[in-house]
């Protein structure tokens, strides 16, 4: 170690030539972002531009704590959000995300250690053995980020960490959506198997009655052959929707991460019609660049990959480090802290590229190629953000009307067969038209069922596709369950 002082001017000199350069260290090689134009049309088919009077605000702005008004759903929602490994694993990979950004951000600066050497060598001169020992601080290898390579690294790292929460969200809005599609699912599920119970016990009753009519000669074994077959159906029916009604609580279990909550399924509580929904606006597609978390993921990864391109550019120029060392060399350890013994030592170095098999300009075409794909996948998350709302859009449309219909083909139905059944009793018609209208009418049952849970369902995923399901006060309490800043405060 070199026994020059601090306080000659050479010293100085030496000092401020690497922090000049650092300073000069703002040059960027990263391109220029502009956000692809939307692949989409303006408005959505069939709803046309909204009127300036409509409803403010949009399905995000929606907690889906208010959008979801049943206390039994809250409460699955919320037991969701704690428990489920999906979203757990997506808070984690934030965290992880957030370290990746840290260490890039660190790289900027020079890591500083103290550093302790003893050496014993033979002298150059006479060939005796001489000692030498230095203690000190030492900076090893710190890259002068002249022009921005590192920097470029570090946008790129905080991008994809603020991807990452942007994934979080979207994994809560899925999760939201399908705890809510997995209860209404339950809750018709307990609605058909009341309805096929009921409709066992009426046609047990008519097979038995029938049979009644058969062993005294006032019906044929036809009629009783016909009752009898409706009754397995009715029993085979009842069972598979036992066993539908057991996945769909596997699978609701699944999204939970533990067992339901002890009395929600009372039996006070099953035949409870399915609830209602608040209606949700639609919007501009524009506003799903806003409100769709995961299309601001796929950005966060567009600009990742276009930092990438700006830290390839800087691969072609000079790469500028610095190793230093400050503290007190000696011959003898005793005399290690003497005054007089203080020095320092700097070994800026420089290596141009000058032939490297053509490394850096594949390094190069792979950053480019990767901002194409990125932009592909960021154009096809809006398109297929725009088809989910333009399907549920189509579903809320027509549904209503769907669901009148067969409301009123349902009591049409019940009266046919209550008809029917009155003029088989007096010998009017045959037995025939009874059954059929009794098959009907269950058949018509259960599609009136089915309609209202598919236009409940519809309700889930169009307050899903326009971005409803998270709220800023849920990330914050995720990030704080796992010990981390918001993730805007984490990027500074």
């Amino acid at each position: 170690m070199t026994k020059q002082t601090f306080n000659s001017a050479r010293g100085r000199r030496w000092l401020l030539a690497p922090l000049a350069a650092a300073a000069l260290s703002g040059c960027s090689m990263i391109p220029q972002y502009e956000r692809p134009a939307a692949p989409v049309p303006a408005v959505y088919a069939g709803v046309g531009v909204p009127p300036a009077s409509g409803p403010a605000g949009t399905a995000a702005d929606i907690a889906w704590q208010d959008f979801f008004t049943d206390a039994r759903l809250r409460q699955l929602i919320d037991v969701a959000l704690q428990n489920n490994r999906d979203l757990r694993v997506s808070v984690l990979n934030i965290e992880q995300a957030r370290a990746q950004f840290q260490i890039r951000r660190a790289d900027l600066f020079p890591t500083v250690g103290v550093q302790g050497t003893a050496q014993r060598a033979p002298n150059a001169v006479n060939g005796d053995l001489t000692n030498s020992f230095s203690v000190g601080l030492a900076v090893s290898s710190w890259e002068i980020d002249f022009f921005g390579r590192v920097a470029a690294l570090k946008e790129q790292a905080l991008a994809q960490y603020l991807a990452t929460a942007e994934a979080r969200r979207a994994a809560q809005t899925s999760l939201v959506a399908s705890v809510a599609a997995g209860w209404l699912n339950l809750l018709a599920d307990e609605e058909l198997l009341e309805l096929t119970r009921q409709t066992l016990a009426t046609r047990d009753e008519s097979l038995r009655l029938t049979r009644l009519r058969f062993d005294n000669g006032a019906s044929s074994e036809l009629d009783f052959r016909q009752a009898e077959s409706l009754a397995e159906a009715a029993r085979a029916t009842l069972a598979q929707l036992q066993r539908q009604r057991a996945q769909d609580e596997n699978a609701l279990v699944l999204l939970l991460g533990q067992s339901l909550p002890p009395g929600i399924l009372q039996p006070s509580a099953r035949l409870t019609p399915l609830t209602d929904l608040p209606a949700v606006p639609a919007g501009l597609p524009s506003d799903l660049l806003i409100t769709r978390p995961d299309i601001r993921q796929a950005e966060q990864q567009l600009i990742a990959a276009n930092a990438n391109i700006g830290a390839a550019r800087a691969a072609f120029f000079p790469r500028i480090s610095l190793t230093a060392t400050a503290g007190t060399a000696s011959r003898e350890l005793s005399g290690l802290f003497e005054s007089g013994s203080w020095g320092f030592t700097l070994a800026p170095s420089l290596l141009l590229p000058i032939f490297d098999a053509g490394r850096n300009q594949a390094g190069l075409e792979s950053a480019r190629a990767g901002q194409q794909i990125a932009i592909a996948q960021y154009e096809k998350s809006i398109q297929s953000a725009f088809r989910e709302v333009s399907d549920a859009l189509a579903g809320r449309a027509t549904l209503g009307e769907q669901l009148r219909a067969t409301r009123a083909q349902a009591e049409a139905e019940s009266q046919r067969f209550r008809l029917s059944d009155l003029r088989y009793r007096n010998g009017i018609a045959s037995f025939l038209d009874t059954l059929d209208a009794q098959r009907s009418l269950f058949a018509t049952q259960q599609a009136l069922v089915q309609t209202r849970l598919a236009q409940l369902q519809n309700q889930v995923q169009l307050y899903r596709a326009l971005g409803g399901g998270w709220s800023a006060a849920d990330t914050a309490a995720a990030e704080a369950a796992m010990g981390q800043p918001p993730a805007a405060t984490a990027a500074r």
